[in-house]
């Protein structure tokens, strides 16, 4: 690093402590608990599933015509997917 980097970063010499690792203002309260063992009851495949029918659905949907409903469903593929990853993160960390 050259001289003039160090001295362009007025924090490269503090010294700073660690971040605690849990804090009572971000503990989680019952229903988010309750939703979390909820979730992790369903099957990860199950969003996949739905997400991939609901593309064949949105497409089909084109062909025949139906451009509102072929674009309301397939605006659903990505939050699908999206909890899928969410249930996956859930059953794999766990809740606190």
């Amino acid at each position: 690093m050259s001289k003039q980097s160090e001295s362009s970063n007025p924090a490269a010499h503090a010294h700073l402590s660690a971040a605690p690792l849990r804090r009572a203002e971000h503990a989680e309260d019952s229903f988010t608990r309750v939703i979390e063992q909820q979730t992790a009851k369903i099957p990860s495949h199950l969003f996949l599933t739905t997400a991939l029918f609901a593309m064949g659905a949105s497409a089909a949907m084109e062909l025949l015509g139906k451009r509102r409903a072929s674009r309301f469903i397939g605006a659903w593929p990505a939050p699908l997917l999206l909890m899928g990853v969410y249930n996956k993160l859930v059953k794999s960390l766990g809740t606190n």
